[in-house]
């Protein structure tokens, strides 16, 4: 509710670069049946002093607002009408398009962060990630999938999406690290999965081996966070920026290895270096084991709890070669995501086989 047309334009502006819309009412007549509805209220220092005047209740995320030189009045309506914050433009732009967003993606329940990484090269990490996904979008649950590996030839490519339009790591700038969810979906590759299902979105390294910025896969895990939806990253092995950054930014990470001795001591390094930064750990063992090991036995050796042993997908190389999306359908695959998702929604009931 602002009087002046131009401060009006600068906030449907700031409100597009937040990935949300504004309705403008006209007087406290038209505010006063959704003054306690809505998630956030602008007014200028008229509309305050007029919301003041009409006695409408306290409530929070109300937000007074004024471009240039404030007028001397403006802290007076603001306290009077119980505002949390004084927003004068344009030095305070990037708080508003920040509570903007916020407003906008405020969910029943926090999103989560999922860290995927393998034990050793060619673990499976990336399948199992990408089938986490896929598992979460067919459950009505938006989804991001991100690509931390810029040596992994591109994630896109797991779930047959590399001619899917949207933009890959190299094409997508974050200005100050703060995006808003929707606006993700909107921007970058969508795969087709199945009538019915939740947003899958993949945010995917390029061919040429341009990696992710760390901050921007910081506002990334942040984004999904606020707007309620899981989060999957592709983590790398091997230290560096972005893989510390989403490791951080996780609420579980997962470790997957394959029952082998040799896979067991890379591993070891693996988890050492993840346990150092504070993040929950938990192993997923990949079989058969040629030498007879069985997953306690590995979990014992790495001392991580084990989550769940996953048995050979039938046919998983072939489907991936077709574009097939893993996770889809059956099989030790689905199940061990489903295992995976369990665990990060805190409904895990100990080990799980995956056969």
């Amino acid at each position: 509710m602002v009087g002046q047309d131009g401060l009006a334009g600068d906030l449907e502006r700031l409100a597009a670069a937040a990935g949300c819309e504004l309705d403008r009412v006209d007087g406290v007549s038209s505010l006063r049946g959704r003054w306690s509805e809505t998630s956030l209220v602008l007014l200028d220092a008229d509309a305050a002093g007029a919301c003041a005047v009409a006695r409408l209740p306290r409530r929070d995320g109300v937000v007074v607002v004024a471009a240039g030189a404030a007028p001397p009045n403006v802290w007076e309506r603001a306290v009077a009408v119980g505002a949390e914050h004084v927003a004068t433009l344009p030095d305070a732009e990037p708080w508003l398009v920040s509570a903007l967003a916020d407003a906008t993606e405020t969910p029943a329940r926090p999103g989560r962060v999922l860290a995927v990484l393998g034990g050793r090269g060619g673990a499976g990490s990336s399948v199992l990630a990408a089938a986490v996904a896929v598992t979460a979008a067919a459950e009505q649950t938006g989804t991001l999938l991100v690509d931390c590996d810029a040596l992994g030839g591109g994630l896109d490519l797991v779930l047959g999406a590399e001619d899917t339009a949207g933009l890959r790591w190299p094409g997508l700038a974050m200005a100050g690290g703060r995006v808003a969810a929707s606006s993700l979906h909107a921007a970058l590759p969508a795969p087709l999965l199945a009538a019915g299902g939740g947003r899958l979105t993949v945010l995917s390294c390029d061919r040429d081996g341009t990696g992710p910025d760390p901050e921007a896969i910081r506002g990334v895990c942040a984004a999904g966070r606020r707007a309620g939806e899981i989060v999957v990253c592709d983590v790398p092995r091997h230290p560096c920026d972005a893989a510390g950054v989403a490791l951080e930014a996780a609420d579980l990470a997962v470790l997957v290895v394959p029952a082998e001795v040799r896979a067991c001591a890379a591993a070891a390094t693996v988890a050492a270096r993840v346990g150092g930064l504070g993040t929950p750990l938990q192993l997923v063992v990949r079989g058969p084991s040629p030498g007879g090991l069985s997953p306690p036995e590995i979990a014992r050796a790495l001392d991580l709890p084990l989550l769940v042993a996953m048995r050979p997908q039938p046919g998983l190389a072939a489907a991936l070669d077709r574009g097939e999306a893993p996770g889809r359908g059956r099989g030790p695959l689905a199940v061990a995501a489903r295992a995976v998702l369990d665990t990060l929604d805190g409904r895990a009931g100990g080990e799980r086989n995956a056969a």
